[in-house]
């Protein structure tokens, strides 16, 4: 078909409405930014860890990509994969809580909110847990709890540190008092973990809210975010009406939480997976020192046939 021929029946089929501009877009070949409004190559934009080139906005995403930014090609080695959640409250509102949850798992292709395993960043062994917003809004369940407990304590056994990707609401509501648990549950483990002094570092990013927040998510060794991600436990709302006065506009944000000395550092995306290896490695054991002796005279530095009188004669 020439060039002519393609104006022409671009022409036969009529302006291009916004509609299609936006299904045209949808496809997936471009990426808008929901910060500045720019049109991304998609692939150019995943080269770039889904941060915006322009303005840094940070896009969201979820566990599989997580996965692949963070752990070395081939070394992923997933846990606990057989865990379901349950019903045991038998919760009904709209729709029944067993229907939801098989809903959002053919939806996402997960068990639940977190995927967990084992593998190597930058060729240092660490044990990861990264939780999925998509998920029920990366609540934090029986089976949330569980995984991570697990993975703590195989990251103990193994000498691991451990690092938790944080996206979540908090705890989930249709598992009641079992879900408030699983906070206890957590903490306990990253008790033993740092008793063997062991490295645990958190990531959170956009949002890490209510019970998450509450626990594991700000009992970090080195506490990291993203930036521009909402970090608090309850809403911005709830904490207006209570104290009863204007919060600042950046309030709940990790810049907001950095100044006031709740997170360490904040480290853009593109940055993330050098920053762990390089925190890794600067708190690996120091090997102790080789036993010298010092009764022999070249263990100061000394020539066996020098004479060994060292000091000032009184």
């Amino acid at each position: 078909m020439s060039l002519f021929d393609w104006f022409a029946n671009r022409r036969k089929s009529g302006p291009i409405s916004e509609d299609r501009q936006e299904r045209e877009i949808a496809d997936g070949l471009w990426t808008k930014c929901e910060h500045c409004d720019v049109l991304t190559y998609t692939k150019d934009l995943r080269t770039n860890q889904w941060v915006c080139s322009d303005c840094g906005h940070h896009h969201r995403i979820f566990s599989d990509e997580r996965i692949r930014q963070l752990i070395d090609a081939n070394t992923w080695q997933p846990l606990d994969v057989h865990i379901q959640p349950q019903d045991p409250l038998k919760f009904k509102d709209r729709k029944g809580y067993g229907d939801r949850l098989r809903d959002t798992q053919a939806k996402t292709k997960l068990t639940d909110a977190v995927q967990t395993g084992l593998g190597t960043l930058d060729g240092l062994p660490v044990a990861l847990g990264v939780m999925d917003f998509r998920f029920m809004g990366g609540s934090m369940g029986s089976v949330v709890g569980e995984k991570l407990t697990r993975l703590i304590e195989r990251g103990t056994a193994t000498s691991r540190p451990v690092i938790i990707v944080c996206a979540s609401g908090g705890a989930r509501m249709q598992e009641g008092m079992l879900s408030l648990m699983q906070m206890a549950k957590i903490s306990g483990a990253l008790q033993q973990h740092q008793a063997a002094k062991l490295l645990y570092m958190p990531v959170l990013t956009h949002p890490t809210t209510g019970g998450v927040t509450a626990s594991f998510a700000m009992l970090g060794d080195i506490i990291l975010a993203e930036p521009k991600a909402t970090i608090g436990f309850a809403g911005r709302r709830v904490v207006e009406q209570t104290l009863r006065e204007k919060l600042p506009d950046n309030f709940q944000t990790a810049e907001y939480l950095r100044d006031h000395g709740f997170v360490d550092a904040i480290v853009p995306r593109t940055q993330l997976k050098q920053t762990l290896a390089q925190l890794i490695r600067l708190h690996q054991p120091v090997a102790a020192p080789a036993v010298v002796d010092n009764h022999t005279p070249w263990a100061n530095g000394l020539n066996a046939a020098e004479p060994t009188h060292i000091g000032v004669d009184l």
